[in-house]
């Protein structure tokens, strides 16, 4: 069967019923498209295909739960959100590393933000140490460290989907431990 030529409602249905080769049909009609937006949008050509892969990840292991109307305009909305998500977790970063380096003295705020601050500190501390040692590891060394997937792979040499295996199973567990913290993480 020549799934390129398929509907995108064709493959869907068949890509939701587990078909590989529909999926694979899917990916080669949008990656670009999507990656054209990210690039637009984003620091750098590998955060994009980063963003890209993470979107396509998600989407194969939420094929069987996911709902599709329209492929095209759920897939770009999907990218949208990825990028506003990615834009979020970098603030976030960026507003860790400043409390994390900045002295107390630095500190011009009220006890309870400085309590608050410590809280979620140690509560951050205590997530990435609950984490099973190889996706601490690849955790810390993307999202502390900032190296891309492709890095982490050719450093621990390991697959590229291991690393990104690991880097959302961290932020899953990681979202649930800081739901109390954080709304988004």
């Amino acid at each position: 069967m020549e799934y390129s030529v398929l509907s995108d409602a064709v493959l869907v249905n068949y890509f939701q019923n587990g078909n590989e080769e529909a999926f694979q049909a899917i990916y080669r009609r949008y990656w670009h498209p999507l990656f054209v937006v990210a690039r637009r949008k984003l620091d750098s050509q590998e955060n994009a295909e980063e963003l890209i892969q993470d979107l396509f990840v998600d989407l194969w292991e939420r094929r069987r739960t996911v709902q599709i109307d329209e492929l095209k305009k759920y897939l770009f909305g999907a990218v949208k959100y990825k990028i506003l998500n990615h834009i979020k977790a970098l603030l976030i970063r960026q507003k860790y590393e400043h409390f994390r380096n900045a002295t107390l003295s630095d500190f011009d705020c009220h006890t309870e933000e400085l309590l608050a601050y410590e809280d979620l500190n140690k509560a951050i501390e205590v997530g990435i140490a609950q984490l099973p040692l190889k996706t601490r590891q690849i955790f810390q060394l993307n999202r502390l460290e900032n190296q891309s997937v492709r890095q982490i792979s050719a450093s621990l040499r390991i697959p590229e989907r291991t690393v990104e295996y690991h880097i959302m199973q961290s932020l899953r567990t990681l979202r649930l431990h800081l739901k109390d913290y954080v709304s988004v993480v």
